[in-house]
């Protein structure tokens, strides 16, 4: 199936929006041509895959293969796996003794893919960010900034298997020519990267994409692999030369490269050897693929557990789905597609370009966003909340913390649920309510989103007083608040302070940062108390917050 025959700005000019897979360890950037058919942009290296990693060269910041070769002579600087960071104050570490904040790297990452496709399509800003479905609501957020940091705009975000679920459809002419299934289809998208994992249940049903059922872990992908061959290694290099690898960081970054090389290896051959040399001396690592299995069965066995767990959470069994798709470069193990087939009972679709399908799935997606008022077929997305949504507070009987939940997991989006809470005191004047993500009853391991501060109560309200408060899941997984006081009528004014944001304010320093950084400069931008809990005014983040709604 054929998307759109184009999408064209008033003057005529082709502007094709980006669908842009933001991986942890290679990124990859697509669009949809005057055809309509997906396309990957190869970089200026003439590549497909663009390595995400960044380079803090002395005076400037390099993205991709140079800041990869790089990262072998000084590790010091180098930035890698940033996703796995996302939605913390700051990145792990810093450089030249300046500490960034992860969306602030990723930003860098983005404005190179942009750069690059600009120079094969001519200006384009628009462009829809992939995400990890697992991805919890700050994460989301820090995406999205990174992309607006990055000089693009960004149309939406759409989590990666439902990407890759669209994609399958259109390139595999699953869909027919008036964007409809002749027979539904449920789809078990499996997604394994470099740094994260996704499962998801979708169910296509004529034009409509609907995800059932996700779960996963962003803490698990192929460099998790890559980190036992590693060790494998250096426990080696050790017993025969009592040198410790680890504690060098020139050695580690060649480890982790020897490792990825005999990864990718080992899913075409059943054997090798690694030769590997430091300061002058030398071992060989004979390695067989059944030993990779057995290191890493534990790895095998995480997916596993969330991939059944997946198919039980969407009220299936294994035989109720249509088939079981494979994305992302580590789906090329194949201890993943054995595990999987045992698992099962029936055999994988790999189909699709395991590295391309997730950027394809989303150009399509930002095709049609770019198009939502013309005239042709239409397709539509639903998505679930990744974690339960709730809110924190004491337990009057037992003055513990317990989370009420308001939001299940696996809640249809968009979706929205009020509460109601009431004020303590006699004419109080603000109510604070703490959301959080995910977590058990009494909040432990739950993800802060921030605090709702319900100011400007009017005066002389008596304890006790109801103020409702109302959230609302986007489809995206963005998060809006809005409150009213019943018994006045009231709209009452809102403000969230934020765990880890960066404030609008501070976006633009570090964009001005950034973009000087071609030159040396001693003028180090600090990163203040008000970046890690800053208050975001709901008039100033109309994505977070609609005042018009305050006032109707």
């Amino acid at each position: 199936m054929t998307v759109d025959r184009s999408t064209r700005n008033p003057g005529g000019t082709h502007c094709s929006p980006l669908g842009i897979d933001l991986g942890t360890t290679f990124s990859c950037v697509a669009h949809v041509d005057s055809r309509g058919n997906p396309r990957t942009i190869a970089n200026l290296d003439g590549d497909l895959l663009t390595p995400s990693v960044v380079f803090f060269d002395d005076s400037a910041m390099v993205v991709g293969k140079e800041a990869l070769k790089a990262a072998m002579v000084r590790p010091e600087m180098i930035a890698r796996w940033v996703k796995r960071e996302m939605g913390k104050p700051l990145f792990w570490k810093s450089f030249d003794g300046e500490s960034y904040p992860p969306e602030v790297i990723q930003s860098v990452i983005l404005e190179k893919l942009a750069n690059d496709a600009q120079q094969k399509l001519g200006p384009v800003k628009d462009a829809v960010i992939t995400v990890p479905a697992y991805f919890s609501e700050p994460k989301r957020k820090a995406t999205m900034d990174a992309g607006r940091l990055a000089g693009l705009n960004v149309l939406d975000i759409i989590n990666e298997p439902t990407a890759a679920a669209i994609a399958f459809g259109v390139e595999q002419g699953f869909l027919d020519t008036q964007a409809a299934s002749p027979s539904g289809e449920t789809i078990l998208v499996y997604d394994l990267g470099g740094g994260t994992f996704d499962v998801s249940v979708v169910r296509v049903e004529s034009n409509r994409f609907r995800v059932i059922a996700t779960d996963g872990d962003f803490q698990l992908g192929g460099i998790d692999w890559d980190q036992k061959i590693a060790d494998l290694i250096a426990d080696t290099f050790y017993n025969e030369h009592l040198v410790d690898l680890t504690t060098n960081a020139k050695s580690e970054q060649k480890l982790l490269q020897e490792a990825e090389d005999a990864k990718r290896s080992l899913s075409t051959r059943t054997e090798l050897s690694i030769y590997f040399e430091h300061a002058g001396e030398s071992i060989a690592v004979p390695l067989r693929r059944v030993d990779l299995n057995r290191m890493t069965a534990h790895l095998v066995e995480r997916t596993r557990f969330t991939t059944s767990k997946v198919v039980r959470d969407a009220g299936l069994k294994w035989g109720d789905l249509t088939r079981i798709l494979l994305v992302g470069g580590s789906t090329r193990m194949p201890a993943i597609v054995e595990m999987l087939e045992a698992e099962s009972g029936m055999p994988v679709d790999r189909s699709l370009a395991a590295d391309e399908a997730v950027a394809h799935g989303a150009a399509i997606y930002a095709n049609l966003l770019a198009r939502s008022d013309a005239d042709g077929p239409k397709v539509q997305v639903s998505n679930v909340n990744s974690h339960d949504l709730g809110v924190l507070g004491l337990e009057k009987e037992t003055g513990m913390h317990r989370t009420k939940v308001l939001l299940p997991r696996n809640t249809v989006l968009p979706a929205k649920h009020g509460a109601a809470f009431t004020t303590a005191e006699e004419g109080q004047q603000s109510v604070m309510v703490n959301v959080v993500e995910g977590g058990d009853a009494s909040g432990n391991h739950a993800t802060p989103i921030g605090r709702c501060i319900i100011r400007g109560l009017p005066p002389g309200l008596a304890a006790g007083t109801q103020v409702n408060v109302i959230f609302e899941y986007q489809n995206n997984g963005r998060l809006k608040v809005r409150a009213s006081i019943p018994s006045t009528g009231q709209n009452a004014e809102i403000k969230i302070q934020r765990e880890s944001a960066v404030s609008d304010a501070k976006l633009v320093q570090w964009g001005d940062k950034i973009r000087s950084r071609t030159r040396r400069s001693d003028n180090h931008l600090s990163v203040s108390d008000e970046s890690k809990t800053n208050e975001l005014d709901c008039g100033h983040y109309n994505d977070i917050f609609d005042l018009d709604d305050f006032l109707k």
